[in-house]
């Protein structure tokens, strides 16, 4: 090899090691319980692929999937960090159009993800992946035609996809990409046309986990926001009863 060529080659190998240059994350630690380590040692397990969180409020499902998905970025920082969620409003009536382009519209779906970073991450490492696009948000209907390799995706909030968007989101993945789908079907706002539970209830079996495809469940007794929460829960599913 001629020393201009030699001078080439080192110059590409250079930019390759700039564009893969990452830092390791100073994640803070939690006292997890039993059951949410169960959670996050399922997710480190090289063989899975897509994990389905069924749970209700404030069970951790979201925070657990930020926590997971900074660590995998640590084991290997040529992950990127997907954060999906469907542009339903949480409420019975909307607020109409919001001002902006696509980006501005779709912040205020974003905060319980900004939260979590906050509250694992030191702000620096926060910008920091933000600022290299090592995280992004996308809404679920800006998915058709993707195709996701090296990729973390965390699907938040999917009670309110329906089967279409669920079908749409679970066919991107690709090589060496894992999925957290977390949903719970208590808060739906989509009028009884959600997919995640016909969805859930399709890959819970031992079929799907030879596969690497899992559904865990947290249940009331898993609720970690608050005690007076886990009995609001209980109350509410007393409601049909009554």
């Amino acid at each position: 090899m001629s020393t201009e060529n030699k001078q080439i080659t080192h110059k590409i190998q250079e930019s390759i090691e700039r564009n893969f240059k990452s830092i390791k994350l100073n994640i803070e630690t939690f006292d997890l319980t039993d059951k949410q380590k169960s959670l996050v040692e399922l997710a480190f397990k090289r063989d899975t692929r897509i994990v389905f969180v069924n749970g209700v409020a404030g069970s951790s499902k979201t925070f657990l999937a930020v926590y997971a998905a900074l660590h995998l970025y640590n084991k290997n920082p040529k992950y990127e960090i997907k954060y999906i969620r469907t542009i339903a409003e949480s409420g019975e009536k909307a607020l109409g159009s919001l001002p902006g382009g696509v980006n501005e519209k779709f912040n205020p779906f974003i905060m319980p993800l900004v939260d979590k970073l906050e509250e694992l991450l030191h702000i620096s490492h926060y910008k920091y992946l933000i600022d290299n696009n090592i995280i992004e948000s996308l809404p679920v209907n800006f998915l058709r035609g993707a195709s996701w390799n090296e990729k973390i995706i965390i699907a938040d909030e999917a009670q309110n996809y329906s089967t279409k968007e669920l079908v749409t989101l679970l066919t991107r993945i690709g090589k060496d990409t894992k999925m957290f789908i977390c949903g719970d079907p208590m808060q739906s706002d989509i009028n009884g046309k959600t997919g995640f539970t016909k969805i859930f209830n399709l890959f819970n079996n031992e079929e799907s986990e030879k596969q690497g495809i899992y559904c865990f469940e947290f249940e009331e007794n898993d609720i970690f926001r608050s005690e007076i929460l886990k009995y609001l829960v209980s109350s509410f599913k007393k409601i049909d009863k009554i």
